[in-house]
């Protein structure tokens, strides 16, 4: 697979800037008047109800058939900024309103338990924009980007904060082992979720993280390389690639899954090889 040559400094700065620019401009969320599609995707996760692969993007919510074709939910424009499924038909996310909806431009924590096709408030309407949810067992972690705040919450209702900075990803097996996290330079590093410590690991530069279910640590660097850790983010080993920079990371029961720009990867052996879903 072909890499960037991009200069780092110049990817994570392009992707903040992609970021700033979806977390302030909610005219988009509009319905124009021909369907623009995808455009930014900010999210993925997969329905263990009927192991539909979800793409939470700047113009909505969609579902993946079969043949790689991907379909509007509920005819919503709703900016999706985080995204993560808990359960079967059960979603998160945050973002900003489709503007048929009289709600406030950040929708703070939202919910819907029935695949997308409607969602309720939870916490923090009108006050945060959530740009990373990451379940840890009975705990939610909630990186708000109007604040540089990261949250916890076990109700999904009051948040306590953890740590306040910049940060790109955060990936926690659960709630009993430290946060690894990638800040706003790609720099790996540890955080304790009770005392709000950090750690930098060293390592190599990666942008997103997740886990898989016995606990490895996986992650995709600014030009689609990725790696796994088993140490927790101390040593690192590379194991495929995808071509392009990422834009979202997941790793589920079905898959592992990377979005760029431009098109969503699958990987069914552990992020060694990957073929085109979307």
């Amino acid at each position: 697979m072909k890499r960037s040559n991009l200069p780092l400094a110049a990817v994570l700065v392009g992707a903040a800037l992609l970021t700033g620019a979806c977390s302030q401009d909610t005219s988009t969320t509009a319905p124009p008047s021909e369907d623009p599609g995808l455009g930014h995707i900010h999210g993925l996760g997969v329905d263990p109800a009927d192991d539909s692969l979800y793409v939470a993007t700047h113009f909505g919510l969609f579902r993946v058939k079969s043949d790689g074709e991907p379909s509007r939910v509920a005819d919503r424009y709703q900016d999706t900024m985080a995204f993560t499924v808990v359960g079967p038909g059960h979603f998160l996310g945050s973002g900003h309103p489709d503007l048929r909806e009289d709600l406030p431009a950040h929708l703070g924590l939202i919910e819907s338990t029935d695949a997308g096709e409607s969602w309720s408030p939870l916490a923090l309407q009108g006050e945060a924009d959530f740009h990373i949810l990451e379940p840890a067992g009975d705990a939610l972690y909630a990186y708000d980007a109007t604040s540089g705040r990261l949250l916890r919450s076990e109700d999904r209702k009051s948040f306590d904060e953890v740590f306040r900075g910049p940060l790109t990803s955060v990936a926690a097996a659960d709630d009993s082992v430290p946060l690894i996290a990638t800040d706003g330079n790609g720099q790996l590093v540890s955080i304790d979720a009770i005392s709000g410590e950090t750690r930098e690991l060293g390592g190599p530069t990666m942008m997103y993280l997740d886990t898989t279910p016995d606990g490895t640590l996986a992650g995709v660097d600014p030009d689609g390389v990725v790696r796994v850790s088993t140490d927790t983010g101390r040593a690192w080993r590379e194991v495929g690639s995808i071509d392009g920079q990422p834009a979202a990371f997941t790793i589920s029961a079905q898959g592992w899954y990377v979005a760029t720009e431009t098109a969503v990867y699958r990987s069914t052996d552990d992020g060694d090889t990957w073929s085109r879903v979307l």
